[in-house]
C-alpha cells in the first residue's frame, strides 16, 4: 500500500478545469480499486492519495500522467507501508 503526498508547486497553475481534469483522470484509478481514498490537505497546500497499486513503479506510471504533475503545479512523495492495525470496518486491508 502507498501513500502519496502531493504538494501545489505552483498555484497559479491550480484552475478549477485542471483541478476537474485530475479528478476525472484518477476516477478510473478508483473504479477497478487501485486508489481507496483521496483529498485536500488542510490547509490547502495539496492533497494526499492512499494507492493499492501493485507496486511503485505502476504508480508512479498512473501519477506522471495526472495533469496536476504534467502542469508543472503539483509534485508528489510516495511512502510505502504495510498495514498491520485497522478498526474492525477496515480488517480486510490488513496483509
Amino acid at each position: 500500500m502507498y501513500l502519496v503526498d502531493m504538494s501545489f508547486t505552483d498555484l497559479e497553475k491550480i484552475t478549477p478545469e485542471l483541478t476537474q481534469q485530475h479528478k476525472s483522470y484518477l476516477e478510473k484509478e478508483y473504479q477497478v480499486n487501485k486508489l481507496m481514498f483521496g483529498g485536500r490537505k488542510v490547509p490547502r497546500t495539496g492533497g494526499i492519495l492512499i494507492s493499492q497499486h501493485d507496486n511503485e513503479e505502476e504508480l508512479r506510471r498512473v501519477l506522471n500522467s495526472d495533469p496536476f504533475i504534467k502542469s508543472g503545479a503539483v509534485s508528489y512523495v510516495i511512502t510505502e507501508f504495510i498495514p498491520v492495525m485497522a478498526a474492525k470496518d477496515y480488517q480486510a486491508i490488513l496483509g
